[in-house]
């Protein structure tokens, strides 16, 4: 009953794979390196059988040279791997920068939307004092009209004076009290619903004041989030051009290294460790969302038998597991949101806040709702690209970004472990990820605190930032 058919966006993103910032040195690099220390070291490491037949013994003056091509090979890989750490820096931080801008959008946004309700509220209070003085405008005219029908040009005297006997006397005398006090009654109604109605009306414009600012603080916002995202966009392919150049120079400067050492073993036992560790990684991956299906497959279980109890949501108690592979089941219902690597951690960098914790992993991996709660808002989302924001039953909001489809709509609840997205590429990211956050305070855009340590308190480790 938890397995729903996907019913967000399809259409996947389109473009190259972008490197994503703060991954670890591919293992490329880092196995090409072993291989140059290995090859240098082949004399002794190789046993006797293995070494291949004594070349030519070469002059002095060819070994030196040899040797100072080596030299010169190897101070240029180290130089190149210094302007590829660079730009994958420079990558991390405006993407984190483009995060932020996107974030204080939202919030402009929400702003207006309390401006115009207010806005609203004043309109429908001047026409509810407006409607009070005509009321009352039309109560003295009639009054008036009456009076004047009545023979109102006599005096309250001469009434009194042309009473046949004392009980028409007093009947008259009744009746010009009631007259005098009614009289002053719509006075006073006119005088009152006035005074509403000039408040009212200033209200309104100063509501219709503050949601003209507020239109101009969202508008100013969004410029400025939109200004920003191309800056970075074009930032991003200069520095992804760079890199590819870098990385280029980095592997012709390595084989020349491993020629010049005559490595040709060393680098095919380095295909062979790189296939290896290629196929380990890939059985570690299946192995963790294996594991991660399961632990939500195990919320989702715990939840549907708390409904059949009668027992009210997530807050049930229940027996639940952790771990750092796949995440667990805390007996208050909470689980990892998806299966992968931590990338890159909550913490201010170049001015800007990094509001969550960013799991690595292919697009298309199963996300899934980290407590039970209410869908707030599911769909675009400036600098997320596909966004699923939902507020758990504990008042804590939580927010999958840059999702590659969502299966949840506003309004729909959800359970612990129901798979409500999919892992993507979607908006300002440079590379298919989660991006996580957790908002305690129940704010939908701000409030923003570590993830790791509060998914850790509840049963649940992600691993990797000191989690």
């Amino acid at each position: 009953m938890f397995q729903r058919r996907p019913s967000g966006p399809a259409t996947p993103r389109t473009g190259s794979r972008r490197f994503v910032a703060g991954r670890s040195p591919r293992p490329f690099r880092t196995a090409l390196v072993g291989v140059v220390v290995g090859a240098a070291l082949m004399v002794t490491a190789v046993p006797a059988v293995a070494v291949p037949a004594p070349p030519p013994n070469p002059s002095d003056g060819q070994l030196s040279a040899a040797q100072s091509q080596q030299a010169a090979a190897a101070a240029e890989v180290g130089r190149i791997a210094g302007l590829v750490a660079t730009a994958e820096s420079e990558l991390e931080r405006v993407g984190v920068q483009a995060e932020a801008a996107g974030t204080a959008y939202l919030i402009a946004e929400e702003e207006l939307a309390l401006a115009q309700q207010a806005a609203d509220r004043a309109a429908a209070e001047l026409r509810a004092a407006g409607e009070a003085v005509t009321a009352a405008e039309t109560r003295i005219a009639a009054f008036s009209r009456d009076s004047y029908m009545n023979g109102a040009s006599l005096t309250s005297s001469a009434a009194l004076l042309d009473s046949e006997g004392p009980g028409e006397l007093i009947q008259r005398a009744a009746m010009l009290d009631y007259v005098a006090t009614n009289q002053l009654d719509v006075l006073g109604a006119l005088e009152v619903a006035r005074v509403r109605q000039a408040n009212a009306d200033s209200t309104a414009r100063a509501t219709r004041d503050e949601r003209a600012a507020a239109e101009d603080a969202a508008q100013a916002a969004k410029e400025a989030a939109d200004a920003q995202l191309a800056s970075h966009q074009a930032a991003y392919a200069e520095i992804e051009a760079q890199k590819a150049q870098y990385e280029q120079q980095l592997q012709a400067a390595q084989i020349q290294l491993l020629e010049l050492q005559g490595a040709r073993n060393a680098y095919q036992q380095w295909v062979a460790q790189k296939e290896a560790e290629e196929a380990a990684a890939r059985a570690a991956a299946e192995r963790a969302a294996r594991e991660a299906e399961a632990a939500a497959q195990a919320a989702r279980d715990a939840a549907a038998r708390n409904a059949a109890a009668g027992g009210g949501g997530s807050g049930s108690s229940g027996s639940g597991s952790s771990g750092d592979s796949a995440g667990g089941v805390s007996g208050v219902g909470y689980v990892k949101p998806t299966s992968g690597r931590v990338s890159s951690c909550y913490g201010w960098r170049w001015g800007a806040l990094h509001g969550g914790v960013d799991i690595a992993a292919p697009t298309g991996t199963p996300v899934y709702a980290a407590t039970s709660g209410v869908v707030r808002r599911a769909g675009t989302a400036t600098g997320f690209g596909y966004a699923v924001y939902i507020e758990g039953d504990d008042g804590a909001v939580t927010v999958y970004g840059h999702v590659n489809r969502y299966f949840v709509s506003t309004g729909e609840r959800v359970v612990a472990g129901e798979r409500i997205a999919e892992v993507g590429n979607r908006g300002q990211s440079t590379g298919p990820h989660l991006h996580f956050e957790v908002h305690p305070s129940g704010q939908m855009y701000g409030g923003q605190v570590d993830p790791v340590p509060w998914l850790n308190a509840r049963g649940v480790h992600v691993g990797g930032c000191g989690g």
